[in-house]
């Protein structure tokens, strides 16, 4: 039995025992050592680990076998799955009373039971700010990052802050070569001009769709971009590009960079 955007009822009792204000509430977190103490330093407080999944039915559509063409049921249904995993997280970071969610992690795993079904899982630890502040992006959510503990407080040292993460994804057929024309390439360095039109347009797909989310986050840009490629079960010619990184905004007009410091051992 579920409760509110589909926490199970254990997960809600977890929570509240680490709300805080409660006499036994400890936190989790999945940061390393010096994540958590940066994040403390950054004037945030751990307050729990936050999951989201999803077990979701990948469908299947034809691509035709001499065309470079987006397969958009498959492009839908891996966007589709991965935002329900990331709207269960961000809801058991608001049961938390949490301001964001730092070191989010996005995984996917097919299971044996099912060659077409795949659970997407989004993890994280959520965060409360020391001292009040705007937080929490315009959509009302707490932030999502998936930068290190690390690059979050260079971040926030700098003066600015994370809205939330953005993501674009786009499930591409590539075409095959007729025979002819690959029997004239053996043995010659030579471009081939439809393999290399489908995975610059899937990229550029990818790319465009994280764009207009971070647009819509009223973003200044987006940091710690990453742009995968991701084979799945989908054979040699259908892959996914899936690009993800951090929208950010400026939080004062004068950013000021922790300068290197020159560190001399006293031993030898």
């Amino acid at each position: 039995m579920t409760t509110v955007d589909g926490i199970p009822e254990d997960a809600m009792r977890r929570l509240a025992e680490m709300k805080p204000g409660q006499q036994t509430s400890l936190f989790t977190s999945d940061l390393s050592v010096n994540e958590f103490l940066l994040v403390r330093e950054a004037g945030f407080r751990p307050l729990g680990m936050v999951l989201g999944s999803s077990i979701y039915h990948v469908g299947f559509q034809f691509g035709r076998w001499s065309k470079n063409q987006e397969l958009e049921v498959l492009s839908n249904a891996m966007y589709h799955a991965r935002e329900l995993a990331m709207t269960r997280m961000e809801a058991e970071a608001d049961v938390l009373g949490a301001d964001g969610i730092v070191g989010v992690r996005l995984e996917i795993e097919f299971k044996e039971f099912g060659s077409d079904l795949a659970e997407f899982i989004a993890v994280g630890t959520a965060v409360k700010a020391d001292e009040p502040g705007q937080w929490r992006n315009n959509t009302g959510k707490p932030f999502t990052s998936d930068l290190s503990g690390q690059d979050f407080w260079t971040l926030v040292q700098a003066g600015y802050a994370p809205l939330g993460m953005v993501m674009g994804t786009c499930v591409y057929h590539v075409a095959h070569q007729r025979f002819w024309q690959a029997l004239g390439n053996v043995g010659q360095n030579v471009e081939i001009p439809q393999f290399t039109e489908a995975l610059y347009d899937a990229r550029e797909l990818a790319m465009s769709r994280m764009q207009a989310e971070a647009e819509a986050l009223q973003a200044e840009g987006i940091v710690g971009v990453q742009l995968l490629s991701l084979p799945h079960q989908w054979g040699g010619h259908t892959t996914e590009f899936f690009a993800i990184g951090t929208a950010v905004k400026p939080l004062r007009a004068d950013h000021t960079i922790a300068k290197p410091q020159l560190v001399l051992p006293l031993v030898d």
